[in-house]
């Protein structure tokens, strides 16, 4: 059996751009704090770019400083630093995650004019809703990313004080779809839609009955690294989904089935198909996703021919490959390739990274599209 490789855990361009939103009106100088993340300035005019998910949390630890706000000057009133810990301090006492859900929404309501949570239980189905009721100070990307970073917040905070993953079935967001929509699958559910009239986000109602299971001592470890290390591309709830992605990519070009990853993984395939449900995955989009993030990360960093990229990632044929690269990315490889050049045409060289600095990755391993 082939090692399986590890594949560096990166996010969308798109996520950084929605972070620095609010920063030209703080006096901060956007290339320094780039610089202090060891991210090259250069990828912020670069869609299809990605960004290492290490580097994302350092950017965010700095602006959270250098600023004095959690929010990163999206809204009108500052977070000041501390908020999360408070937030997190009067969540901690409840009895039960819906207990605890209503404390984050009041206590937001208190923190920001713009947004309003609220939790709603109807039958089976829980629903969390952010609404804007007053503009943001920033545009379009400053307004996405405040949608995307609060409901990361709370999901992540909440899977956390009960311990427990909490996959979302469903979120629909009050926005077009951004360019790096192709990363809410992994980011927030596997179902998602845009342009509704306010953020709702849906997941089983027996959930709200999970009792609060952290105490002091673990907060205080907690808030060693959060909220930047809940609020970054990965759920905390996907574990046995990324276990299954790197087995897939330890086996290309072949594309093993249920039965054999489970025998790899020991479990029986019925339970490797219930827990991946239980993710929000499937052997079929973790498949897909696979082979998405490696075109892409091959195109960008390599010259190895088209009809060879096709063959490792398992297709049968060229035409089917370049079907399938259109979807992901609304480009053909070859025209796609040719677009990477013309922005990068001195780094395109073997199978070495595309860099800004020396030690930056400016294109990576996970999927993009648009």
């Amino acid at each position: 059996m082939k090692p399986i490789v590890q594949s560096l855990p990166t996010v969308a361009a798109g996520f950084v751009n929605g972070m620095l939103a609010g920063i030209g009106r703080t006096g901060l100088r956007i290339d320094e704090l780039l610089d202090h993340a060891e991210i090259a300035t250069a990828m912020l005019h670069q869609p299809l770019a990605r960004i290492p998910v290490t580097r994302y949390a350092a950017l965010y630890r700095r602006i959270n400083e250098q600023l004095d706000d959690e929010a990163f000057a999206l809204f009108a009133r500052p977070l000041r630093q501390g908020s999360f810990e408070l937030l997190c301090r009067g969540a901690l006492s409840a009895t039960t995650l819906a207990e605890a859900l209503e404390r984050i929404a009041r206590y937001l309501r208190v923190l920001l004019d713009e947004f309003e949570v609220e939790l709603d239980r109807s039958g089976r189905a829980a629903v969390l809703t952010i609404s804007q009721e007053h503009d943001l100070p920033e545009g379009p990307a400053g307004r996405v990313f405040a949608f995307e970073w609060l409901l990361r917040l709370i999901h992540g905070l909440a899977a956390w004080l009960v311990a427990h993953p909490l996959p979302l079935d469903e979120v629909a967001f009050p926005y077009p779809p951004p360019l790096h929509a192709a990363d809410y699958e992994l980011v927030f559910a596997p179902r998602y839609t845009f342009d509704a009239p306010r953020l709702e986000a849906r997941f089983a109602a027996e959930f709200l009955d999970l009792p609060i299971r952290r105490d002091e001592a673990a907060l205080r470890v907690f808030l060693i690294d959060a909220p930047a290390s809940i609020t970054t591309l990965y759920r905390r709830d996907r574990s046995l989904a990324l276990r299954v992605r790197e087995q897939l990519r330890a086996a290309l070009p072949a594309m093993p089935g249920l039965t054999e990853l489970a025998t790899r993984l020991h479990l029986s395939p019925r339970t490797l198909h219930r827990r991946l449900e239980a993710e929000g995955a499937s052997l079929r989009s973790l498949r897909e996703a696979l082979r998405r993030e490696l075109a892409i990360e091959w195109m960008g960093k390599s010259t190895r021919p088209l009809s060879r990229i096709a063959t490792d990632l398992g297709f049968a044929d060229g035409a089917s490959f370049y079907r399938a690269f259109m979807a992901w990315t609304g480009y053909g490889p070859r025209e796609y390739r040719q677009r990477l050049q013309a922005t990068n045409p001195a780094d395109q060289n073997g199978d070495r990274a595309v860099t800004g600095k020396a030690n930056q990755i400016t294109l990576a391993e996970v999927p993009s599209g648009r």
